[in-house]
């Protein structure tokens, strides 16, 4: 018999947080470095390039993370800590609308799933500050030193999401239909599609368009701050 407590699954990018968190953390580690934006630019701007070229959204996912070969995991995690608390004095860093949902669900007692793409050193922070219970991400791998080889477990990307929060729905024992969804991208259609009760937060047109012909909540995108 199914017991457990419902589970809100909520992206994180432009669904809780106004950014790309893994842009702004390259930006910002690269600043660190001393970088004045020509590295920036010339790697998110490949990165970019790539996705506008048609390279599947994973393989881009897995090409930002070989940014950090060699990097400590460590020294990252520590300085994702820096980064968010930037991130936190600027004038609205959030969306009212994914907070708004998040803060209704812990009222109600659900558990609070982050799912996304990005990795530890930027959703642990926005973890710990918005109270989520567990973090489904991007994981790393590291060599025998805590360093970061270059590639990953898997990119929480697409079908990747939908098996993680599938995954995690059978270890809570959770009913898949008393579980909520939040996403603001045509990625996350694999895992929204999932569960009982989808919201989409923004105005995707693919991730609209399949919300609108099967009826779930769409939720305008406003900024608020922390």
């Amino acid at each position: 018999m199914v017991t457990a407590v419902p589970i809100a699954f909520f992206d994180v990018d432009e669904t809780l947080v106004d950014t790309k968190s893994m842009f702004d953390f390259l930006r910002f580690h690269l600043a660190a470095q001393g970088d004045d934006g020509t590295r920036y630019a010339e790697q998110a701007g490949g990165l970019r390039r790539a996705a506008a070229s048609g390279v599947p959204r994973s393989e881009i996912n897995r090409a930002y993370y070989r940014l950090f070969a060699g990097e400590s995991w460590s020294g990252l995690l520590a300085e994702g800590a820096r980064w968010y608390a930037e991130l936190l004095t600027r004038p609205e860093p959030f969306l009212a609308e994914g907070l708004a949902a998040l803060r209704l669900h812990q009222a109600a007692g659900h558990l609070i799933v982050l799912v996304s793409g990005s990795f530890r050193p930027c959703l642990d922070p926005v973890a710990a500050h918005l109270g989520a219970d567990v973090v489904l991400c991007t994981e790393p791998l590291t060599d025998g030193s805590g360093r970061l080889t270059g590639e990953v477990a898997a990119p929480m990307i697409g079908d990747n999401k939908r098996d993680a929060v599938l995954g995690l729905i059978a270890e809570r024992r959770a009913d898949p239909a008393r579980c909520f969804g939040y996403g603001d991208h045509s990625s996350d259609l694999a895992f929204l599609a999932e569960v009982g009760h989808p919201t989409v937060i923004g105005r995707d047109p693919d991730l609209t368009a399949v919300a609108e012909r099967e009826g779930w909540p769409i939720l305008t995108a406003t900024t608020c701050a922390a």
